[in-house]
């Protein structure tokens, strides 16, 4: 896209708002052209059972054509499989059902203990109006590096933080402050693993930890956001009260039947606002023949949630998609600003004195 992507993103929180047919496949793909009459974007809309967001990816990315693509490695041939289960493995089947059991209620110990301690912003929970607003903000993976390489950590860590800065001015701006507020983050986690044997549907665990919005110094706010994303690491994605996804696993399909409706009212509970990664292939994509210049993820808003981030870098370019309630963040602008300022907060915060 070459046009401004506001315009583009105008006509995206229009179609964000417009639930999917479900007498139809679970996914649209919308072509909004430019004012130009040359640029254009193309949005695609996954319904979650379908795809997580490397899925959808995935998805997307097959209509379009690589630009400069590694050569491809053959796939390993899967080992034949027999009718009767090995009776060698029983014992491990056993020891696998027992783990599997505790990690469940491990999770589920973890969660109940998440809703206890909560310290969040009246800004970052609405009822839901059922509108959407989107917003883009394109940033310099290089700038990020360099904060990196001044602080430690990852880059996952740095963007991470960067939200939790970004968070912090937005707040302060629309005049809710951010003194005392630490709100939980939901972190996705994926488990699909490349060439998976499960090419449909979602692969997620997840981490859950607080941003440091209350902190007003944006290096100890990284710092914080390092030491809460190694504690998940060391845990693992498959215990603590960001993989209650995985409970799903151990429940029945009455189970989910029932209970699905009440868990997915009780997000509010359980996290205050989404901080997602969605991978994109270090190759450039193109469609028929054009370029594809920038890429925004956004991710579900869950009920009761005001506003969802997405994060993909794209070329060197690292871009966030933001995706709000349209009515209770009518200021996503304003958001989208504190983003860029917080990237320079930190770069300054970073320079050798």
């Amino acid at each position: 896209l070459h046009a401004p992507a506001a315009d583009f993103h105008a006509a995206a929180g229009r179609l964000m708002e417009r639930p999917l047919d479900r007498t139809r496949p679970p996914w649209e793909a919308h072509v909004l052209p430019g004012e130009d009459g040359v640029s254009f974007a193309v949005l695609f809309k996954f319904h979650h059972a379908l795809a997580d967001g490397l899925r959808a990816l995935t998805l997307a990315a097959a209509l379009m054509d690589p630009m400069d693509l590694p050569p491809s490695r053959p796939r390993p041939a899967e080992p034949a499989r027999g009718l009767l289960p090995d009776v060698r493995k029983v014992p491990e089947l056993v020891r696998g059902a027992l783990s599997d059991a505790g990690r469940a209620l491990d999770i589920g110990a973890s969660v109940a203990r998440s809703t206890l301690d909560v310290r969040t912003s009246p800004a970052l929970a609405c009822a839901s109006s059922g509108t959407r607003r989107t917003a883009g903000v394109v940033i310099d993976l290089d700038d990020v590096h360099r904060i990196r390489k001044s602080v430690g950590g990852t880059v996952n860590d740095v963007l991470i933080a960067v939200v939790a800065g970004a968070l912090r001015r937005w707040l302060d701006a629309r005049g809710d402050g951010s003194e005392g507020v630490a709100p939980r983050a939901l972190i996705p986690v994926s488990r699909r693993r490349p060439r998976t044997a499960h090419p449909q549907g979602n692969r997620l665990s997840g981490y859950l930890i607080r941003l440091p919005v209350d902190q007003h110094d944006p290096v100890a706010r990284l710092k914080f956001v390092r030491a809460a994303m190694d504690r998940n690491k060391d845990a693992g994605p498959e215990r603590g009260a960001g993989a209650v996804a995985l409970l799903a696993d151990h429940v029945p399909a009455l189970g989910h039947r029932l209970g699905g409706p009440i868990v997915g009212q009780a997000a509010r509970l359980w996290f205050d606002v989404l901080v997602t990664s969605v991978p994109l292939p270090g190759f450039g994509l193109k469609l028929g023949g054009n370029p594809l210049g920038a890429v925004f993820p956004l991710a579900p808003l869950a009920p009761g949630h005001s506003l969802a981030v997405a994060v993909s870098t794209y070329r060197g370019r690292v871009h966030y998609g933001l995706v709000a309630d349209g009515e209770a963040v009518a200021d996503l602008d304003v958001l989208a600003d504190a983003v860029a300022e917080e990237v320079e907060a930190l770069i300054t915060a970073c320079e050798p004195r």
